[in-house]
């Protein structure tokens, strides 16, 4: 079968429908699947709303049926309520989404046992390549069956146990998941929670994505919850991606709050229910993580990027919290994965029981901590410009250089992290200095050497 192994990524399988990716892809990925778990009972299988989903999980389904593995058909599903679905059943999945890329995209996240998922180092190396040769398991004389079910209740069920609701005080809430899989979840939470005034934006599912992409670190989809929120009078907006596992919130003043800041802060609130435990950040993160953790009593270890990296940390160290800038936060309570949801509902019962707003909260950091957010530079030869980094700042760094996830300079006044994609040719810059001036300053000093060569 000829196919564009471009697709095939680190952490899951994604393309364009159908150019790179169709129905006749999916049901060889679901023979692959089933080859390369050794022909499990039952599979969890799932997809978000994007238009091609339906027939794209239909076809998955077929090609796991065909060789003899039933299904547990989830169908319309975050990301974190199917990852509940693998743990609740403890069963493997297959869950159809693209995550925040463009409509036009198609893929698939596939789970070996939760927390654990297929990797282009575990899984889908092999399947990628048994598809190329036309290595797929023939059809069983005996397929599979189909159970549907609905998850989303008890999902929504478990998210608030994790929490005491009567603490909740009452807050006004924007809440955009762009049209996404968290908009059936917010119609229940609207629900469960009277405490909780929502102004709902773009709460329908459309896979057409009409309102605005699906991706909240780029600042144009986030441009419209920005002016809502002072404009509603609300105590703070959230978004979601469309697949739900990313979490992003933006404070009354309309200010958005880096994923550092907000793992910052949700370490406190796992350090006031769980003194002195171990939280988990990602090594591009702002000294706001562990200098809060270390302020309150907590254990904070710093990580490579990605969740098989963050996940087995926080495994080997019971951590009850892991962070990345991206908006991923990982909970000990939900299986050491990554959820929307849960994220949102802890900063609910962590707000209503601060005794702090959530803007003074943020004031504070900004005083603090001059960050630059993630840079991203497209360069032709990644490693060329890394020996220069290299060679410009390493002899005066005030630490050794961390080579623990690509380049981490400590100079003193300011720091940085160099680390190159691991799919493309880029190089993704997080910079920080102790006054803004100096922050920009060092930030285009830096820039100028990565886009010179």
């Amino acid at each position: 079968m000829n196919i564009d192994t471009s697709i095939f990524k680190s952490y899951d399988i994604r393309g364009v429908y159908p150019t790179q990716a169709d129905e006749k892809l999916a049901e060889a990925i679901g023979r692959g699947f089933a080859k390369y778990l050794n022909f499990p009972q039952k599979v969890v299988v799932a997809r978000d709303g994007r238009v091609s989903g339906e027939s794209m999980k239909n076809a998955l389904i077929s090609g796991l049926t065909k060789v003899g593995v039933s299904i547990v058909d989830i169908d319309l599903a975050s990301t974190d309520m199917f990852y509940y679905a693998c743990q609740t059943r403890d069963l493997p999945g297959i869950s159809v989404t693209a995550s925040h890329n463009p409509k036009e995209y198609t893929g698939f996240k596939m789970v070996k046992k939760i927390p654990e998922l297929l990797s282009g180092d575990a899984g889908i190396k092999e399947i990628k390549e048994w598809i190329l040769a036309d290595d797929l398991p023939a059809d069983s004389s005996n397929p599979g069956q189909i159970e549907k079910i609905n998850v989303i209740g008890e999902f929504v069920d478990y998210a608030l146990s994790l929490v005491d609701t009567s603490k909740f005080k009452s807050f006004k809430v924007v809440a955009d998941p762009a049209n996404g899989m968290v908009g059936p979840i917010l119609e229940i939470l609207s629900q469960r929670l009277p405490t909780i005034n929502f102004v709902p934006m773009y709460w329908e599912v459309d896979g057409n994505f009409p309102n605005h992409g699906g991706d909240p670190l780029q600042e144009i989809n986030r441009v419209e919850i920005q002016k809502q929120v002072p404009l509603q009078g609300a105590d703070m907006g959230v978004m979601f991606d469309p697949d739900g596992d990313r979490f992003f919130v933006i404070d009354s003043r309309g200010r958005f709050i880096s994923g550092d800041f907000l793992t910052a802060l949700l370490s406190r609130y796992f350090l006031q229910k769980y003194p002195a435990c171990s939280i988990v950040y990602d090594i591009r993160a702002s000294k706001a993580v562990p200098d809060t953790v270390a302020a309150n009593g907590g254990k904070a270890l710093a990580n490579r990027v990605g969740h098989t990296h963050i996940k087995a940390r926080m495994k080997a160290e019971n951590a009850y919290f892991g962070g990345e800038i991206s908006g991923h936060y990982y909970f000990k309570e939900f299986f050491l994965c990554d959820t929307g949801t849960i994220s949102f509902v802890y900063l609910l019962e962590f707000l209503s029981t601060a005794g702090k707003s959530l803007e003074s909260m943020v004031d504070e950091l900004n005083s603090r901590y001059f960050i630059s957010g993630e840079i991203n530079n497209k360069v032709a030869d990644v490693p060329k410009v890394l020996t220069e980094i290299e060679a410009t700042y390493g002899p005066n760094t005030v630490a050794p250089i961390e080579r623990m996830d690509g380049l981490t300079f400590e100079m003193g006044e300011w720091r940085f992290n160099l680390r190159s994609s691991n799919t493309e040719p880029l190089l993704r810059l997080n910079l920080e200095a102790d006054s803004m001036e100096l922050m920009e300053q060092k930030r285009d000093e830096v820039l100028a050497i990565i886009t010179k060569l």
